[in-house]
C-alpha cells in the first residue's frame, strides 16, 4: 500500500504563486506515474499534471501549461506542483495521485490511479 499526504495549499491573490507537496510513504518503490488533480465545487475532478516514474516526461492540462510545473524527488518520495500566475479559476481542492504503472496517454484519467491523497485547498481571489 501507498499513502499520500498533500500540503502547501492556501489562499492567494490572483497572480500569486503556491507550491504544493505530496509526501508518499509505504511501498513507494512500486510507484510509477504520479499526477495532480483538482476539483472545484460543482465540477468533476480533472487532471492538472502528470509525471513519469523517473521524472523525464511531464504532461499538463491546456489550462495550466506555462504556469504550473510538476516535479518529483524520488529520493524524498515527494511530488511537487509549482503554481505561478494563479487565476481565480484555479480555485479548487487539489489531489495527489499515484499508480503502479506508467503514464502513457492516460495520465489524466482519474480511474487509472490506485492511490489518492486527502487533498489540499487552493483559493485564488481576484
Amino acid at each position: 500500500q501507498v499513502q499520500l499526504v498533500e500540503s502547501g495549499g492556501g489562499s492567494v491573490q490572483a497572480g500569486g504563486s503556491l507550491r504544493l507537496s505530496c509526501a508518499a510513504s509505504g511501498y513507494t518503490y512500486s510507484i510509477g506515474c504520479m499526477g495532480w488533480f483538482r476539483q472545484a465545487p460543482g465540477k468533476e475532478r480533472e487532471g492538472v499534471a502528470g509525471i513519469t516514474s523517473g521524472g523525464g516526461s511531464t504532461f499538463y492540462a491546456d489550462s495550466v501549461k506555462g504556469r504550473f510545473t510538476i516535479s518529483r524527488d524520488n529520493a524524498k518520495s515527494t511530488l511537487y506542483l509549482q503554481m505561478n500566475s494563479l487565476k481565480p479559476e484555479d480555485t479548487a481542492m487539489y489531489y495527489c495521485a499515484a499508480r503502479t504503472w506508467g503514464c502513457s496517454a492516460t495520465w489524466s484519467l482519474m480511474n487509472d490511479y490506485n492511490y489518492w491523497g486527502q487533498g489540499t485547498q487552493v483559493t485564488v481571489s481576484s
